[in-house]
């Protein structure tokens, strides 16, 4: 089963200040990072790969849950990676077209189409000894927001966070700008 860590903490705050939650998985020869965007600095992402003896190089693929560049700017950091969104995984001058529902990184990692923030949103589902892992933009954080203000659709959005909800073992989600959590009676549908 897969192991998940916690690169960076995403935050809002300050007006103008905004960080990308991003994580790190490791399913035997998958090494994943997902949502590498914007961070204090490259060495919130870099030096807990390190510390862990995961040089860039070696990570295998890399998945953007929307295109927002606060959730893409440091996709390069990873040269050897595919990188995943809604609809084909890129890789040099790769474009493999595929739809992200169902896709399999490997056998503890796999993508769901959860449009809401964006119609475009993706989902990385982790399957972990404590249950599943979903990573989302779903949720900014733990508390919401109830309505997100850039959904295009809030209809779509609660479509998804109830599929979401729904997963069997589902322990924990980590949103978009803010610590993973587990979900309760009181999580925003």
């Amino acid at each position: 089963m897969a192991e998940v860590h916690m690169l960076s903490e995403g935050y809002v705050k300050d007006g103008d200040r905004v960080g990308s939650t991003v994580g790190f998985v490791r399913d035997g020869e998958a090494l994943v990072v997902i949502d590498p965007g914007m961070v204090p600095s490259r060495s919130a992402i870099l030096d807990p790969l390190a510390a862990m003896g995961v040089p860039p190089e070696q990570i295998t693929d890399v998945v953007v849950s929307h295109h927002h560049p606060d959730h893409t700017l440091n996709v390069a950091l990873f040269p050897n990676a595919r990188l995943h969104d809604h609809w084909a995984w890129y890789r040099d001058d790769r474009w493999v077209s595929r739809d992200a529902e169902g896709f399999e990184i490997s056998s503890g990692v796999r993508l769901i189409r959860v449009p809401g923030h964006t119609e475009q949103d993706v989902a990385t589902i982790v399957d972990t000894p404590s249950g599943l892992w979903v990573f989302t933009h779903l949720w900014w954080t733990a508390d919401g927001p109830v309505e997100d203000p850039y959904a295009p659709d809030p209809q779509t959005l609660h479509a998804s966070r109830a599929r979401v909800l729904d997963l069997p073992g589902l322990a924990r989600i980590v949103p978009g700008h803010g610590p993973a959590f587990a979900p309760s009676s009181s999580t925003p549908r």
